[in-house]
């Protein structure tokens, strides 16, 4: 077994993670799944030091492939997450105007409302 084999077993269980479908439910689970594995294999891969042999480098290219990809997807459940923000963002700004539609309103027709509640 090579010294680049824990970094390699890591990643791919990374990509696995990601492969999953990841919903609503799950999103939070997977995240700090994710975040624990990219913590170990930090460590993993300053345990990596020169010379490598060719084995090692071999694998540290396949290792790059699946890293671009792993990237795409995490990319895309970042935008995933920060697109539900927004929307629960604009849906509390909607519901907030439905209980108090005449908050922004501004009238110098000198007509009072009182805004206590």
């Amino acid at each position: 077994m090579n010294r680049a084999e824990p970094v390699y077993e890591l990643t791919m269980q990374m990509k696995q993670l990601l492969n999953q479908e990841i919903t609503g439910k799950t999103r939070e689970s997977i995240i700090e799944q994710l975040t624990a594995l990219i913590t170990q294999r930090g460590i993993a891969m300053k345990a990596l030091n020169p010379p490598y042999t060719e084995a090692e480098k071999q694998l540290g290219k396949e290792l790059m492939q699946v890293n671009e990809e792993i990237q795409s997807k995490m990319q895309m459940l970042f935008l995933d997450l920060k697109k539900e923000m927004k929307q629960v963002k604009m849906q509390k700004k909607s519901n907030q105007s439905y209980t108090n539609p005449y908050k922004n309103v501004q009238t110098m027709d000198g007509m009072f409302m009182d805004s206590k509640k």
